[in-house]
């Protein structure tokens, strides 16, 4: 029997690529974002990170895990980065650590830590008003300044401030909570 060669075999490694990047983007964003403090810093690494995930794709084997592949090719950029930025003198974090927080990130996704706490995250969230969630929502889903939310809900830029500060402590409280009792 033979095999003929398929001529879409380039587009479905493509579809396949894309597939597999939009189900992880988010997890893969989050792990970046805990490992690279500057938020902007950490978008342009997510992004270079792709980069080189499109281009060493055709190295990864289909049905193995993808986060896990994507995850080592992300702590090479972040590695990268902080080699060539300016600011690696500054920064705190020896390369060591860095390790470290990477192994640990690798252990929490392993026991699925974050999966639980963002369901915890979820259930505490439901069980807060609607003003509240409102609020919350404008801060860190519409990413609302706090001058913004203050004009939008007619609250001085104190008093929205530490409504968030009390809405976040009662959010970690909640989780820690919730988690305890699973």
């Amino acid at each position: 029997m033979k095999i003929e060669p398929n001529p879409d075999a380039e587009g479905d490694r493509t579809e396949a690529f894309l597939r597999l990047l939009t189900e992880h983007e988010r997890r893969l964003a989050i792990y970046v974002t805990g490992l690279v403090a500057c938020p902007q810093d950490s978008q342009d690494v997510l992004q270079e990170g792709k980069i080189v995930m499109w281009r060493q794709f055709h190295q990864f084997e289909l049905g193995t895990n993808f986060a896990a592949w994507a995850r080592k090719i992300l702590f090479y950029q972040i590695l990268a980065f902080r080699r060539r930025s300016k600011r690696v003198q500054t920064e705190v974090l020896s390369e060591r650590i860095l390790e470290v927080l990477n192994e640990e990130s690798e252990s929490a996704i392993r026991e699925q830590r974050w999966e639980k706490r963002e369901k915890a995250l979820q259930a505490c969230v439901t069980k807060l008003s609607g003003e509240h969630r409102e609020i919350l929502e404008l801060r860190y889903r519409d990413e609302a300044s706090i001058e913004g939310i203050s004009r939008r809900t007619e609250r001085t830029e104190g008093a929205v401030y530490r409504l968030l500060s009390r809405l976040r402590k009662n959010l970690y409280e909640c989780v820690e909570k919730e988690l305890s009792q699973a």
